[in-house]
């Protein structure tokens, strides 16, 4: 994992840690990034948000007012619903929209409160631990999965929710943000998942699997 690291800060840097949205505000974004493109995911999300100003607000909307917002992320009416179930239970659990105090906690008890809201799984819990949060854990999305089967550091059958306590393990804390950011990079400009450049590909000369695209 060392030299996959240092190999892929060489080609696309070292990426600092910058906070992003608000937890509340990650949370509601990354429910809209399932199943569809950063792009539309990210018009339904301020779409969202120009209607209505901020979660709070969201959270005490009807389900079907969100839709009628959100249908360029796609799957409107299920997206709706579980955003505003997501948003009444944290309102109810800890009485108002904040999640600043899973800083505080282990990060596998921060993960675990976040997954048992409906809906949320690793990736999503771990979007809003990594972005708003600054806490090691590592969304891994199809880039990072493929990448990590490519390269061999998980097995080819290894599902996305194994691979993110797998992958999570071999990676330094400090390292956790940019290994995550220079994968989706790396897996967009050259590890692809129809006819990857494996022959531009850095992680070429560690990568088992250079040699089977080559020959495909």
């Amino acid at each position: 994992m060392s030299e996959v690291l240092r190999l892929l800060r060489g080609e696309y840097g070292e990426r600092r840690w910058q906070p992003h949205r608000d937890p509340v505000s990650t949370l509601v974004a990354t429910i809209l990034s399932q199943n569809t493109s950063d792009a539309n995911s990210s018009r339904a999300f301020h779409t969202l948000m120009a209607a209505f100003g901020g979660c709070e607000s969201v959270a005490a909307a009807q389900p079907e007012d969100l839709a009628g917002l959100i249908r360029t992320g796609g799957l409107a009416e299920i997206k709706a619903g579980r955003i505003t179930l997501v948003l009444q239970e944290i309102q109810r659990e800890r009485g108002s929209l904040d999640l600043d105090f899973l800083k505080e906690m282990p990060l596998a008890e921060a993960r675990s409160w976040l997954m048992q809201l409906p809906g949320v799984g690793p990736k999503t819990a771990s979007c809003v631990l990594l972005f708003s949060l600054g806490r090691p854990a590592l969304p891994v999305d199809t880039h990072v999965l493929r990448v990590s089967r490519r390269l061999g550091l998980i097995d080819s059958r290894t599902n996305a929710e194994r691979a993110h306590r797998l992958l999570e393990g071999m990676i330094p804390a400090k390292d956790v943000y940019s290994f995550h950011l220079n994968v989706i990079e790396h897996g967009r400009r050259v590890c692809r998942a129809q006819r990857p450049r494996c022959g531009s590909c850095v992680l070429r000369e560690i990568c088992p699997s250079a040699s089977f695209w080559d020959s495909g």
